[in-house]
């Protein structure tokens, strides 16, 4: 009898191991989505230990995915791409726990999609952007914020104070992003 062939393998896909770090972050990810809609149905308690016993390991993951790709060599666009989907994911479901509290982180995980939608219409926001480790670190803070947000243990108004600081700075990263293809004058 034959060894089944995972799925990824019969489509032509190989997955690195950082892929399959990014795939585990992306099922978490779906996990947390599950403990939101339970929580918004009100079977779960808000800012319960579930959703951030969850969420906690799902954002450290995203530190672990570039540096498995970096260490293994198997750096791909496509992974990059995968990963950047995973985190834009990830910060929808989380901004959405969030937002009874904190109406404010929804731009939080929209921020990333209103930018593409923006791109729509001014085509060159969607060209790529010179490197800033800024913007990279702007990026991680937002998971980071809404984790912190959802954690049972912190009075409320702390979560609060830390999604408005990060969406200060997200929407001062995009902003930035928008000024620099509007000077390119595409």
């Amino acid at each position: 009898m034959s060894t089944p062939t995972p799925v990824a393998e019969r489509a032509g896909l190989r997955l690195t191991p950082a892929d399959k770090v990014t795939l585990t972050r992306a099922a978490l990810g779906v996990g947390c989505a599950v403990l939101v809609v339970l929580t918004h149905l009100g079977l779960l308690p808000d800012r319960g230990w579930a959703l951030f016993l969850l969420a906690l390991p799902t954002v450290v993951l995203d530190a672990v995915d570039g540096p498995v790709a970096r260490r293994t060599g198997t750096v791909t666009a496509r992974g990059s791409r995968w990963d950047t989907e995973a985190d834009s994911a990830v910060l929808l479901v989380l901004s959405i726990a969030v937002f009874p509290w904190a109406p404010w982180a929804l731009g939080i995980g929209l921020a990333r999609y209103l930018f593409w939608l923006g791109g729509l219409i001014r085509p060159a926001w969607l060209l790529p952007l010179p490197f800033r480790q800024s913007r990279r670190i702007i990026a991680a803070l937002q998971a980071v914020a809404l984790v912190t947000a959802l954690a049972p243990f912190l009075p409320l108004w702390v979560g609060q104070a830390v999604i408005a600081v990060a969406l200060a700075l997200l929407v001062f990263s995009f902003g930035r992003d928008i000024a620099f293809h509007e000077r390119r004058g595409h």
